[in-house]
């Protein structure tokens, strides 16, 4: 049977649906265009009246405040002096006239702009630092057989760089540079040496951050203000399955929380992690040197996972970073043992078995899944290779090995594995620990392999040799990079440790279910229950 072909209509429907769209574009900036001209030149032709108004406005402000000045007793003899002028005024031949001009030439006086005029382009030392840039550059955005080269020892600067901006200090803080279109912007090689010069040449210290507009041929190099890094742990405005990680900056984040800063109210752009079962990073991975907040913020992460779920917490540092958490509402274990670990892990994969075959019979009976697997539960590790190394040495499971159930099944059974460890240890990660975090963070101060391998991208700001703890980046799934400051959340029963961040720590914590006088680190229950045989193809499918 023939195959009748589309009306015409139907065929160039998406055609004329795009032109259609392209002429109403340009009708609108058109219009927009021809409304900002006729605005342009309504206040050119109005400006002598709008300044004669202003000078009226002025001049009868001054009048009352004279008025309000002078002493009642001396405000007759002001109201005859004032009559006798304006009688003399009006019995002057041309007296009339006379006045209103005079009026007039002290109202346009005193209506004046007298805003200082700007000076037009940069200063002598700007001038110096924009023609430093342009001749540093020319070795890269020359070639030899270009005829009429952008760039060119004594060359013409202000071409090159259509709009810049300064800094209090003289110091460039934004700028656009236009390349000539051979030059290899798509190469991260070629990017990154110029991204280097840039940087050193605009001032170091700083981080920049760097768009490419490889249609465009330019580059906009912008210098970022510093994160705050003062903003205690409070309670965040987010919804059941959302993790604040930390504070970034509002070029790629169009949300923003309100915090309070001190006696401050502020809105901050956070990088928020969503988990739960539609998530596509269920898992957490967190790199950083010793003293970069690594511990920092997988207690920020515990303390919003507390709110609607069950932690344990498996400590490899055995730095006691965790003990105001024991014994809390929802804490299931804090251990900082070999043999606790081993146990709390062992259940956790357990339990996360427990429940997808839980989820999976009531899925398979139309039914919604239980009660008791619908409360989140995360697995906190801080430091897992250390107990690594341990159980090797005393011939016993690798704790690592315990989390490719969690790992594989927890997006579906509702488990959460956040893993932290410090970068000498990061060949000693499992294989299962590197495929299943797609959420990563990479704290302190790191090289661009380290940056690489960790986030699987690079930045696109330039990193600095020293960072406060807890700055770094983050990058969700195959998302973009961002800028990272983690809120500060510290061990409140540390020394050093300020009393408004240590009291807004304790604020957050969770009631003690434990007394104090038997407080010990408790162990999540292991007995084995006898479970029904499921079938296979139940779990398979899902699973899959």
């Amino acid at each position: 049977m023939a195959r009748r072909p589309l009306p015409r209509i139907l065929s160039t429907g998406t055609e004329q649906l795009a032109r259609s769209r392209e002429l109403a574009r340009t009708q609108f900036a058109r219009s927009r265009e021809l409304a900002r001209t006729a605005t342009d030149s309504a206040s050119d032709v109005l400006h002598p009246l709008i300044t004669i108004t202003r000078g009226l406005r002025r001049l009868a402000a001054a009048g009352r405040r004279k008025w309000a000045d002078t002493p009642k007793d001396r405000r007759g003899p002001l109201l005859f002096m004032v009559a006798s002028v304006i009688l003399v005024v009006a019995l002057v031949p041309y007296g009339p006239l006379l006045a209103v001009i005079t009026l007039m030439a002290a109202a346009a006086w005193h209506g004046r702009d007298r805003a200082p005029a700007t000076p037009e382009g940069p200063d002598e030392s700007q001038t110096e630092r924009l023609r430093s840039l342009y001749e540093a550059l020319v070795p890269y955005f020359t070639a030899a057989d270009d005829p009429a080269p952008m760039y060119a020892h004594g060359g013409e600067w202000d071409k090159a760089f259509p709009e810049y901006t300064f800094d209090t200090t003289g110091r460039v803080s934004a700028l656009v540079v236009r390349y000539p279109a051979y030059f290899t912007d798509a190469e991260p090689q070629a990017r990154a040496r110029i991204e280097h010069l840039l940087a050193a040449k605009s001032g170091r210290g700083r981080e920049y951050h760097f768009a490419w507009d490889e249609e465009g041929n330019e580059l906009t190099v912008t210098a970022l203000a510093p994160l705050p890094t003062d903003i205690a742990a409070q309670r965040f405005v987010t919804t059941p399955g959302e993790t604040v990680l930390g504070f970034t900056d509002p070029t790629q984040v169009h949300r923003t929380l309100p915090l309070t800063h001190g006696e401050e109210q502020l809105d901050v752009p956070p990088v928020v992690w969503r988990t739960g079962v539609r998530s596509t990073e269920p898992h957490l991975l967190v790199m950083g040197q010793p003293g970069s907040g690594t511990s920092t913020l997988l207690r920020s992460v515990a303390l919003q996972a507390l709110q609607y779920g069950d932690v344990v917490i498996v400590e490899g540092g055995s730095t006691g970073e965790y003990a105001c958490l024991i014994g809390r509402d929802g804490v299931l274990a804090v251990e900082c043992g070999l043999a606790g670990a081993l146990a709390s892990l062992e259940w956790a994969a357990t339990e996360t078995e427990r429940r997808l075959i839980a989820i999976n019979r009531a899925r398979q009976a139309g039914n919604p899944p239980p009660d008791d697997t619908r409360r989140p539960l995360w697995i906190l590790l801080d430091r897992p290779t250390a107990f690594s190394h341990l159980a090797a040495a005393d011939h016993r499971k690798d704790p690592q090995s315990l989390l490719q159930v969690p790992l594989r099944h927890g997006r579906a059974a509702g488990v959460t594995v956040v893993v932290a460890d410090q970068w000498d240890a990061m060949d000693a990660l499992s294989d299962a620990v590197r495929q299943h975090t797609r959420a990563r963070v990479v704290l302190g101060p790191a090289t661009k392999e380290q940056l690489e391998a960790a986030l699987g991208a690079l930045p696109h700001t330039t990193p600095v040799a020293e960072v406060p703890p807890g700055r770094g980046y983050a990058r969700l799934g195959t998302g973009p990079v961002h800028r990272l400051q983690v809120p500060a959340t510290p061990d409140p029963y540390d020394d050093a440790t300020s009393d408004a961040h240590r009291q807004a720590v304790l604020d957050l914590l969770p009631p003690r279910t434990t007394p104090p006088e038997a407080e010990e680190l408790p162990r999540p229950v292991l007995e084995k229950t006898e479970q029904e045989p499921v079938p296979a193809e139940a779990v398979a499918a899902e699973t899959s």
